[in-house]
């Protein structure tokens, strides 16, 4: 379903409109219950997803990890330009519960998130990133970019950070997160008239977003969390499970997401500040 999205709020200088195509909510669904497996199963799952979703060998890879049993899992999506736009969530999980929430709700959504994208024209060149452990302090992230050459941290305007969805409409972590950023992703809620609010976690922990800012590179994260669901003990427990999944907000936080990245490749693609 291609989908063509009004931007009249937005300076002149940017599209008139943000292409990208939405998976079914039943494959977004049925990717999300392939949670199964320990991590070294759940990072295979998250493989052949990529490939079941179109990024093919010469782009699909796998990044070995100094001091993990896991690799990340990359997925590059050519454009026109040098640009580049990071799209990341982690894979991995504790042992309690099923890891569902925290955090297959955002590794399941990347190979959804580029097939929206990977059909439209675009110039900057998306980087889907499934990391590894960011359970045990953001270790995948952190080797991911402490490889990063100054010339590509340099290229990347923006990194998209995916952490613990579904439980509540969509959120932001807005005291850690760029303010474009921010302002994009308030835009493109209102003009698909969904909610998102700014809900700051530093009570939490951080998330792998964060080495990404020790760089200087611009970040967002996005998740679900609300002081209802902290309070409800689901993270790290046995109560983190599929069923503690609100499917509605999970698949609205999905099309938010969509348009977001598809807007983003518009809005980073000009200096000129949005009104």
């Amino acid at each position: 379903m291609l989908l063509l999205l009004p931007l009249n709020s937005w300076t002149p200088l940017f599209s008139e409109s943000v292409r990208f195509a939405l998976v079914p909510r039943q494959i977004v669904e049925k990717r999300l219950a392939k949670y199964a497996g320990n991590n070294e199963q759940r990072e295979a799952t998250l493989r052949h997803m990529f490939s079941d979703a179109g990024c093919d060998d010469q782009h699909l890879s796998e990044q070995s990890v100094n001091g993990s049993r896991q690799p990340n899992v990359i997925c590059s999506l050519p454009g026109s330009s040098d640009r580049v736009i990071i799209v990341g969530a982690h894979y991995d999980r504790v042992s309690a519960g099923d890891g569902v929430v925290d955090n297959w709700s955002g590794a399941s959504l990347l190979p959804s998130l580029y097939e929206a994208v990977k059909g439209q024209p675009r110039q900057h060149t998306y980087i889907f990133i499934g990391f590894t452990d960011e359970e045990k302090g953001l270790v995948g992230s952190r080797f991911y970019v402490r490889q990063m050459t100054k010339e590509q941290v340099a290229a990347t305007d923006a990194m998209v950070n995916m952490d613990t969805l579904g439980l509540a409409p969509s959120e932001v972590w807005a005291s850690h997160s760029d303010t474009l950023l921010i302002g994009a992703l308030v835009s493109i809620a209102r003009r698909l008239n969904f909610p998102v609010t700014g809900v700051n976690v530093e009570q939490i922990g951080s998330s792998d977003g964060e080495v990404f800012a020790e760089r200087k590179i611009p970040r967002i994260t996005v998740h679900s969390l609300t002081q209802t669901s902290w309070s409800a003990g689901i993270l790290h427990s046995s109560k983190d499970k599929i069923s503690a999944i609100h499917p509605d907000d999970y698949y609205q936080t999905y099309d938010l997401l969509a348009a977001y990245i598809a807007f983003l490749d518009q809005v980073l693609s000009s200096t000129t500040p949005p009104k």
